[in-house]
């Protein structure tokens, strides 16, 4: 589960960026890539439910010494890959930008961003700074355009959020139960292989005993000890 200060592993070596979120409407936080590398998150989210993604650059400084916002030239190329490793978005978007997708598989996809910094000079060697904000399921909702939208009054906006969060709250379980009966299969199928593991280790036991004894019966009978 990924907490919100950034409780995320990172592999700096694979420039790869775990997060999980089951529970956890959203997150935002903050990451530092150089010029060819790239980060991903995988996120587990439940079958239908959309997430969006805002995310904004900063460009190091070295005069200012500082982090200050990228120049519009400068853009990040974000590719989501649902559990099955197929690319549901892959595209290219400026120093800051917002995506959407709907998830169509539970489990884990892969969120994967990367800058165009090969076509710029300026950034060439350079460090950037990226903010990003993930927001899943009813929290990807504009309630007060909505309400707007529809004339909804305090009352009836407030009735609309419950029944997106029980929606929400139904899918979470949902999920939770694909993945118990995936982790019982699994468990099933290791039990079994072992049981037949173990039923394959006692007849190789039972076969060489009775071969050794066999072997040494010859062995006794051509000495003539017996």
């Amino acid at each position: 589960m990924l907490m919100r200060q950034g409780g995320s592993m990172m592999l700096s070596a694979a420039g790869i960026v775990l997060a999980f979120s089951w529970f956890l409407p959203g997150y935002a936080l903050y990451f530092h890539i150089g010029e060819t590398e790239k980060k991903c998150f995988i996120e587990e989210i439940p079958d239908e439910t959309m997430v969006i993604g805002k995310y904004r650059t900063q460009l190091w400084d070295k005069q200012a010494n500082s982090f200050l916002p990228a120049t519009p030239g400068l853009g990040m190329h974000v590719e989501i890959k649902d559990p099955d490793t197929k690319i549901i978005l892959s595209r290219q978007y400026g120093s800051e930008g917002r995506f959407t997708f709907t998830s169509h598989t539970p489990g884990e996809h892969q969120i994967c961003l990367h800058s165009n910094s090969t076509k710029m000079a300026l950034f060439a060697g350079g460090k950037l700074r990226v903010h990003l904000d993930i927001q899943v399921g009813e929290h990807t909702n504009n309630y007060p355009e909505i309400a707007a939208k529809d004339k909804l009054t305090e009352l009836q906006l407030r009735v609309r959020q419950l029944l997106d969060q029980v929606e929400q709250i139904q899918k979470e379980q949902n999920y939770q139960r694909y993945r118990e009966e995936r982790f019982r299969m699994t468990s099933e199928s290791t039990n079994q292989r072992v049981l037949w593991w173990s039923i394959a280790q006692t007849l190789i036991l039972i076969v060489t005993g009775v071969w050794q004894m066999r072997h040494l019966k010859s062995f006794f009978e051509a000495k003539k000890l017996v």
